[in-house]
């Protein structure tokens, strides 16, 4: 059978192997695939791979021979999952890959943002520290984790792994999900509470977003949550970039009505040179790398091995249609 990986370059941009999934059809990748490309290069294909690349239902819908879409991702808001059931493509996900990833992610951005690290290392390497009279050097105050408040939007597996790191560093957290009643009993003899979203807003010292991207959790943080949060409080996003007015939240930095940032997504991606982010007060931008240590990647291109083996032997395996 043919398959086609029409944008395989952010999973593997050469440090892994495609072996085990060439082993498995007759493949072809490519690195990235515009829009215009898409039905040529798919053309009489029966098995896709796309992590970013839109297969939407004006495309499925003159894909004859496509039976296999597999994701290389865990969201699949990239292909009309509706058009894919009608016309009987299977689609796959690959869920879990990047859980310790992500949360590490998380506290890099915090560090960053309570104790400046990357700040004050530049700092010294300009010459401040060997210019100063003192041994210890520092111009922006240097923030302890230990007995904030963090709090957490969705209670999946990250958000879980968040929890875990949180208490390591001695934080309370406080937890908003749609369905508290499974977890209540993970709270018992621990600093973790289940609250609301006005008073996660309100209470935390830092706030942490890992819950699903849906017409109501879009631009979730607007101006009113900002304005529910501690002036002293951060931000941190590593989830979905529309989870953020983007605008609202560049206006509350720069009138200090939050004390930082620290984001892995945007909105837009690459973002637009005007986006007010780039240039907002105390806000430390990624380029949506959380998922990319190469562990995780590793873990992603086996389970997209698996996911297509599976389909190919008739047993299912991550199957979202």
């Amino acid at each position: 059978m043919k398959l086609v990986v029409l944008d395989g370059h952010a999973l593997n941009p050469g440090d892994l192997s495609w072996e085990e999934i060439k082993d498995l059809a007759d493949c072809t990748v490519y690195e990235r695939t515009p829009k215009e490309k898409v039905m040529e290069r798919i053309g009489d294909a029966e098995l896709v791979l796309t992590n970013k690349t839109v297969l939407d239902r004006a495309v499925l819908e003159q894909l004859p021979n496509l039976r296999y879409i597999g994701v290389l991702a865990t969201g699949v808001n990239v292909i009309d999952l509706e058009a894919a059931r009608e016309r009987g493509i299977a689609v796959t996900n690959v869920p879990g890959y990047s859980t310790p990833s992500v949360a590490q992610m998380v506290f890099a951005l915090l560090l960053e943002l309570t104790l400046q690290v990357g700040h004050h290392g530049a700092l010294v390497r300009s010459g401040a520290w060997a210019r100063s009279a003192d041994f210890s050097f520092f111009d922006r105050p240097l923030v302890e984790l230990d007995g904030l408040t963090l709090g957490i939007v969705g209670f999946g597996a990250i958000g879980r792994r968040v929890t875990r790191i949180a208490e390591a560093f001695g934080m309370k957290v406080l937890v908003h999900t749609a369905h508290p009643e499974k977890y209540r009993h993970l709270a018992e003899n621990r600093e973790l509470s289940f609250v609301d979203l006005e008073a996660l807003f309100r209470k935390s010292d830092a706030v942490t977003l890992h819950c699903p991207l849906t017409p109501e959790t879009q631009s979730l943080v607007n101006d009113q949550r900002l304005n529910q949060m501690k002036p002293g409080a951060y931000l941190i996003n590593t989830g979905r970039g529309p989870l953020v007015d983007e605008a609202a939240l560049a206006a509350a930095l720069n009138e200090g009505r939050i004390a930082g940032a620290g984001l892995d997504v945007l909105s837009k991606e690459p973002p637009a040179a005007d986006n007010p982010l780039l240039t907002a007060r105390n806000c430390f931008i990624t380029p949506h790398i959380a998922w990319a240590s190469g562990a995780a990647r590793q873990r992603l291109m086996a389970v997209v091995a698996e996911n297509l083996r599976a389909y190919l032997e008739g047993g299912p395996q991550n199957r979202v249609v």
